[in-house]
This record gives C-alpha cells, sequence and structure tokens, in this order.
C-alpha cells in the first residue's frame, strides 16, 4: 500500500460535471497553465482521506474547457462518485515554473520578515492584472497588501517558507 504525504500532491482542478455518456468528466481548471491537461497521464482524486490514482485516457479540449475520461470510467453512471471531487498531481507532474516564479500554495503561510524583524504571514494571494498582491497577516491581525513586485521583495525562500522584504522605509509603512 503506497502511503502518501499532503505536500506530495497539488491541486489543479475540480470535476465539476458528468459530459456525455462515454464517462467524460467537465473539470474547472485551477492552473495558470490550462495546457497542461493535453498532456496528463495520471492523476490523484481523494477517496475517503486517500488519493487514488486514476489514469488519464483520453482529454479533450472545447473552447477554453476541458473533459477528461480515465481508465474503467465507461458511462456516466460509472463517473458520477468523481462529481465536485478535486484533482492533484504528484511532485513529478508538476509544472515547471521559470525561475522568480512560484505557486500559490508556496506562498500561502510564508514568514514576512523586514529590517531584519517579523513583518507578518502571507494569508492570501490576489490575482490581478498588472501584478499578484500578497495579503499579509501582521502580528495584531491586521491585514498588509504588499504588491508582488522584485523591487519591494529581496529574496523568496520557498523550502523555507521565508519571503524577505527589501530593507527601509516604503509605502507599505504604517502612515500613523
Amino acid at each position: 500500500m503506497n502511503v502518501f504525504r499532503l505536500d506530495e500532491f497539488f491541486l489543479i482542478a475540480r470535476v465539476s460535471s458528468v459530459s456525455g455518456t462515454e464517462g467524460f468528466v467537465k473539470i474547472l481548471s485551477y492552473s495558470d497553465v490550462p495546457e497542461r491537461f493535453l498532456s496528463l497521464h495520471e492523476v490523484y482524486i481523494d477517496f475517503f482521506d486517500s488519493k487514488k490514482k486514476l489514469l488519464v485516457e483520453k482529454v479533450k479540449q472545447v473552447k477554453s474547457n476541458f473533459y477528461i475520461k480515465f481508465t474503467n470510467f465507461n458511462s456516466d453512471k460509472e463517473v458520477k462518485p468523481l462529481l465536485g471531487k478535486e484533482i492533484f498531481v504528484d511532485e513529478k507532474n508538476v509544472i515547471r515554473l521559470p525561475e522568480n516564479s512560484y505557486f500559490i500554495h508556496d506562498l500561502l503561510g510564508s514568514t514576512v520578515v523586514r529590517n531584519n524583524k517579523y513583518f507578518g504571514r502571507i494569508v492570501d494571494v490576489l490575482p490581478y492584472p498588472a501584478n499578484d498582491v500578497y495579503v499579509i497577516e501582521n502580528e495584531d491581525g491586521e491585514e498588509i497588501l504588499l504588491p508582488a513586485l522584485s523591487e519591494l521583495i529581496e529574496n523568496f525562500d520557498a523550502k523555507k517558507k521565508m519571503m524577505v522584504l527589501k530593507p527601509g522605509e516604503s509605502f507599505y509603512e504604517d502612515e500613523n
């Protein structure tokens, strides 16, 4: 029996509906790279707190929607238990990002330090067209919005979950 750690899996989509009678499901992508689904060979779905590997038999794209047929799921009745289930990939099937780009799950929960002092913890990432914005909660529970700009960030270590902001005065300083 395979035993997997939670951090070995990465959420990429959710099964949103049954599609037709041949065992296809429509998925809602959580990926910034939706084309990734066209090259999937295996995924994991959580059943009763245990990840089960499903083999991808076929993927269809219709406009911006993706439909997946899993091996041994051959009818609309057989895929009904998959409705609402989240789809994960393992470490070897994660999309590799360019340098200085990170997955949201890498950022969430990270400690933020500025001038060698605790600044807060990243609790959310807001995607905006110009750039993402980090929601940082400080010691008092207040939220600070920080644009994800390289000129504000000195370093980020995803393994240590540590972000170091550039030192000095800046616009995120409390004006009071």
